[in-house]
């Protein structure tokens, strides 16, 4: 079976591309954004996707240490400063003092973000006996994914504002890794109390945070609307409210941007990218994204246990005839699992060329079955690495079909 896993063939390296109405309106502060999608939890620690990100940890949460916008450097948050053993092993946050908890209709704080928040976000990911471990499914896919569970030795609060990591080996990303999302910190005492009240799981769905903005009503596929944070601690926001339209088509985000519904849109269809950059009123902000897309494969399972079988697959998809078809040549060929726009991205590799007639010769070498019908299962929604999911999959499903392999298409 071909499936979304951890394992992947390089495929294509996307940009990512946005639309902008140069300002909110003045009148009421409120700024609209059409998002492309309904987040899969309020809770960024147990999501793996930019839609749960950009509705979560973006606005409602902080973590210890941040990146600087539009950049990879790591700058303070919740952890005014740190300190790191020689052995690069011991790492001593300093938590900011006088930072406040969101105010909601459910929750009112007693006391500000301190070492027992950070204490229960991490444990509750790495402890399988935690109390709140298994809520809300349990699963935490970048922490796990990142080997955190054994990077992590021991946490340690030394006082309400001072807390000790203490790893197994020293991890250069570890930094890095603690300003992305999933480490976003939570609210011990709002856990508690919903704990107490039978309702555990609400902490993901209605969430408290320390962040600019405070959520203030989730309509599910419709929208989402916050107001500002007036105590966060980095100043109130320059805006009064905010409000997420859920439009999951791009062609009707750039209809609603045009007509002023939204001030913002988000991976506009590669066909409207023309006549986005013609229209004065808007103004267009793109870059290499920092993305890759790829098609991947569960090597645990027959036949892609075998690195031919999985060699021939990369050989028979025509990548360029993607990007021609669905990016409209906004993306080009990824030869490494990371895109040209990271700092470790490595020139030097040698691509494999796309060779119909070789990929079948490698499968037929490897023994593989012609008569099994496989599954490809494809996006559901846009990405800004993937516009259109089910388009690709068709694609990828014709050339895999050119060198005998059956594929049928699925999603969920």
């Amino acid at each position: 079976m071909i499936r979304h896993s951890a394992f992947s063939i390089a495929a294509l390296a996307a940009l990512s591309v946005t639309a902008a109405v140069s300002t909110a309106s003045a009148a009421d502060k409120t700024f609209v954004y059409c998002s492309e999608g309904s987040p899969s939890s309020f809770n960024p620690m147990l999501a793996t996707d930019g839609t749960t990100f950009n509705a979560s940890s973006r606005h409602v949460y902080n973590r210890l240490v941040e990146f600087k916008y539009g950049e990879t450097t790591i700058q303070p948050a919740l952890a005014e400063s740190w300190t790191v053993s020689k052995d690069g092993k011991t790492y001593t946050f300093k938590l900011r003092k006088g930072v406040k908890w969101h105010t909601t209709e459910k929750f009112k704080p007693s006391r500000e973000m301190n070492a027992d928040d950070v204490l229960f976000t991490f444990n509750r990911q790495r402890d399988k006996n935690h109390p709140f471990h298994k809520v809300s499914g349990g699963t935490y896919e970048y922490f796990e994914s990142m080997d955190l569970g054994k990077i992590i030795q021991d946490i340690q609060k030394k006082d309400d504002h001072t807390i000790v990591f203490t790893l197994s080996q020293p991890e250069a990303p570890f930094l890095a890794n603690l300003a992305m999302d999933f480490a976003s910190i939570t609210s011990a005492e709002y856990a508690d109390k919903m704990k107490a009240a039978g309702t555990a799981e609400k902490t993901d769905v209605e969430p408290v945070g320390t962040g600019p903005f405070i959520m203030t009503r989730y309509v599910k596929d419709t929208q989402i609307r916050y107001k500002a944070n007036p105590d966060y601690f980095r100043g109130k926001p320059k805006l009064d409210q905010l409000v997420f339209l859920i439009t999951p088509d791009p062609s009707v985000r750039f209809q609603k941007l045009k007509t002023g519904e939204c001030n913002f849109v988000t991976e506009p269809a590669p066909a409207d990218l023309a006549a986005i950059k013609k229209d004065s009123k808007l103004k267009v902000m793109e870059q290499s994204g920092l993305n890759v897309a790829y098609l991947a494969m569960n090597a645990k399972k027959a036949p892609f246990d075998k690195v031919d079988v999985r060699r021939a697959i990369n050989m028979a998809i025509n990548r360029q005839s993607l990007i021609d078809a669905i990016f409209l040549g906004n993306a080009s060929i990824a030869k490494n699992p990371l895109p040209p726009t990271i700092w470790s991205y490595n020139n030097a590799v040698k691509d494999y060329a796309h060779d119909p007639v070789a990929a079948k010769a490698l499968l037929e070498k490897a023994g593989f079955d012609f008569s099994k019908t496989y599954s490809l299962w494809y996006m559901p929604v846009s990405r800004p690495y993937n516009p259109n999911g089910k388009k690709m999959g068709e694609l990828m499903l014709s050339d895999l079909s050119k060198i005998g392999v059956k594929v049928k298409l699925v999603t969920f």
